[in-house]
């Protein structure tokens, strides 16, 4: 069978970014489907590393079994930074009117934990203060991520300084690079790196608020067409938020995805010059745009719970996206090299 060649785009969304390492875990499954390169931002970028870092080890199996390894390292051990029992115990437990669920609410870990994040700097720690995730980072069974082999991989992170993005790629992509994408400046540190274009050494915030995740890396004319973007955050809420956190969460869904139908907004448009044959004389490409997702479980969950990676929501975040990837190989992938899977116009319409 001819390899279906794709690129992966990798949302951010903190521990629901557990939701693409399920779909990662089923396309690597799929003998037929290889990945030509992987745009990643905040949790995607932790996935896209684990997953060049092992697909580097070689070809076939020897590769795909690395990616596998590095990316169950990587999820147990994000899994052991925080637990959230006592909230989870107290809902299966009893049938809560709504204000008794908002009240849980608000003294659950992930409150207490946006509670402080206006309090208290991540400044404020002192020597007290580490980032867990360089060293989960660091010590994956397969860790090299600069080998020139497997496919191309390009880390987003936001310049505090300038506000813009900031994409890493091939040699740029080291471990500070990636902790860059996933630094939330409520709970971490900005993360500083040297950039040779600017001739400082320059700070770094989640990549989220700039490029979630950038698309435009993968427009390369090595690369092929496809773009298999795998989505976290809700693109679509049909109900009403109300409640101060259905608020904030749909704030933060909305912030956190409009980079990304930015770049969808302009690839529609470079798709209906082509239909209208204006671009003869000018090389863009016409991208084929794929989405995997499961609107249905992220629209049930708050944007809070990004911040708790508890065993249980990285299962069942695990679970859904292994199922959606499922979906998406019976579906839709007849429709790689072909044509979109994702009917933009209706999606801005």
């Amino acid at each position: 069978m001819t390899a279906r060649r794709i690129n992966l785009a990798l949302q951010g969304g903190g521990a629901h970014g557990a939701f693409a390492w399920g779909v990662l875990e089923r396309l690597l499954e799929d003998d037929s489907i290889e990945i030509a390169a992987i745009s990643g931002t905040s949790a995607g970028a932790l996935n896209g590393a684990a997953l060049a870092a092992g697909l580097a080890k070689g070809p076939g199996k020897v590769g795909r079994e690395a990616a596998r390894e590095n990316l169950d390292y990587i999820w147990s051990h994000v899994s052991q930074l925080s637990d959230n029992r006592m909230v989870r115990w107290m809902h299966s437990m009893f049938p809560m009117p709504r204000g008794f669920q908002r009240l849980t609410e608000m003294l659950s870990p992930i409150a207490w934990m946006e509670g402080l994040t206006r309090i208290f700097s991540p400044y404020d720690y002192g020597p007290f203060y580490s980032n867990p995730l360089g060293p989960i980072l660091a010590e994956m069974p397969h860790p090299k991520l600069d080998t020139g082999k497997g496919p191309a991989l390009f880390v987003s992170a936001t310049n505090v300084r300038n506000g813009r993005i900031r994409v890493f790629a091939e040699s740029e992509v080291t471990v500070d690079a990636i902790t860059a994408s996933a630094c939330l400046p409520t709970l971490f540190r900005a993360v500083e790196i040297d950039d040779p274009k600017t001739g400082r050494r320059e700070a770094y915030w989640d990549g989220g608020y700039s490029g979630n995740p950038a698309l435009f890396p993968l427009f390369r004319p090595d690369l092929p067409r496809d773009v298999v973007i795998v989505n976290i955050n809700p693109m679509l809420r049909d109900v009403l938020p109300k409640s101060p956190t259905e608020i904030q969460d749909r704030i933060n869904e909305i912030s956190f995805n409009a980079s990304l139908i930015r770049e969808l907004r302009a690839i529609n448009f470079v798709k209906r010059l082509h239909d209208e044959q204006r671009l003869n004389s000018r090389p863009m490409k016409n991208v084929l745009v794929h989405m995997i997702m499961d609107d249905c479980l992220m629209t049930s969950l708050s944007a809070g719970s990004k911040l708790v990676p508890e065993p249980g929501l990285l299962g069942t975040m695990h679970e859904a996206g292994y199922r959606a990837a499922d979906r998406f190989l019976k579906g839709d992938a007849e429709n790689l090299g072909n044509r979109d899977s994702v009917d933009l116009p209706a999606l801005f319409s």
